[in-house]
């Protein structure tokens, strides 16, 4: 595992259009947590990286990633402990002291929608919490039936998106206007695109393109994987209730193994190598209903946060502003609704 961010600092790049305004629709912020680099990652962490160049980061979006949760009460009530958390840095970040970035004007949070309609009460505790703030909900379901490629750290169980149980705890969403993030592994698609199916007032997020995976059985296999992943994610782009993240490709489970090098990539080798899913996506659901994320500190093991937007600045090259402003910025504040 790479020094991070000593590593990083190895690879430099100027940055590309730097007043090109940037929604960052998909990072974490945690405290404490022994198995994650980095161990800690709170706003000044955040506001470091985004200084490691120019970009013009205007507002992000925190999604849940398990901290801060509860200790005491009820289970179900528990992770509204996370939304707190981030509630009280996103007030920090909107005093002004800390630079123009509003980090986490937009909060996605977790909840347990498998209990059902006992979940409603737990919705209105995050909004209660989070207020205006408060945007949506994830629960992951990633997890494949080899063992040397790793769960999601919920353990999901499989078949979670098609659950009955699951799907009454996901009917309360829509009548909160409440969003939800779906993350599975490239082989699930489906399972999200039945669940969009069946609730197509809901607004659906689909994180890091659905995972392709490329650890365990999938090693070795890019081409194979990737028409796997184009075969899934067709069906659910036809979905107008769906929106995707592009990003996030830059992971231990992804396999391109950036981690284990002596020197980080640079743009041009991120974006030659994770292109085509980019493009393909694009294609299929259009500007309108894509938008960059970093996934950082997550996607960091890989890359410097000034470096990963250069990549997708270098892929839209030869967008039309309009294009490229809905990429950036304008797609991401439209579906979390940020002012």
């Amino acid at each position: 595992m790479n020094p991070a961010p000593d590593w990083l600092s190895l690879t430099q790049e100027e940055t590309i259009d730097p007043p090109l305004a940037i929604c960052d629709p998909h990072h974490h912020l945690w405290s404490n947590r022994p198995n994650s680099l980095p161990s800690t990652y709170l706003l000044d962490e955040f506001l470091s990286d985004i200084h490691t160049g120019e970009h013009n980061i205007v507002s992000s979006v925190f999604i849940e990633c398990g901290t801060m949760f509860s200790t005491d009460g009820p289970v179900d009530l528990r992770p509204v402990g996370e939304t707190q958390f981030a509630n009280d840095i996103a007030a920090k970040s909107a005093s002004d002291l800390y630079g123009p970035t509003r980090v986490a004007a937009g909060i996605v949070g977790t909840a347990f929608l498998s209990a059902g309609d006992r979940v409603a009460s737990v919705l209105d505790a995050h909004l209660a919490t989070g207020g205006n703030r408060f945007k949506g909900i994830r629960q992951a379901a990633a997890r494949d039936d080899d063992a040397s490629v790793p769960d999601h750290r919920t353990c999901p169980p499989q078949g979670l998106y098609t659950d009955k149980t699951f799907q009454e705890g996901f009917a309360h969403l829509a009548p909160r206007n409440l969003s939800f993030e779906g993350w599975c592994y490239h082989t699930q698609i489906p399972e999200l695109t039945q669940l969009a199916s069946a609730f197509p007032d809901t607004t659906i997020i689909l994180d890091h393109f659905g995972g392709p995976l490329g650890v365990g059985r999938y090693a070795g296999r890019p081409d194979a994987v990737f028409s796997e992943w184009c075969k899934a994610i067709r069906p659910l782009s036809e979905r107008p209730n769906v929106y995707a993240k592009l990003g996030g490709l830059n992971m231990e489970i992804n396999g391109f193994g950036w981690h284990t090098r002596s020197k980080p990539p640079g743009s041009e080798e991120l974006l030659t190598a994770t292109r085509r899913y980019y493009d393909h996506t694009i294609d299929l659901f259009g500007t309108d209903r894509c938008m960059f994320e970093s996934n950082f500190p997550v996607d960091r093991i890989s890359c410097s946060y000034n470096v990963l937007w250069n990549t997708f600045k270098k892929l839209t090259a030869a967008y039309s502003p309009a294009e490229r402003l809905q990429l950036f910025h304008d797609t991401a504040a439209k579906v979390y609704r940020l002012n």
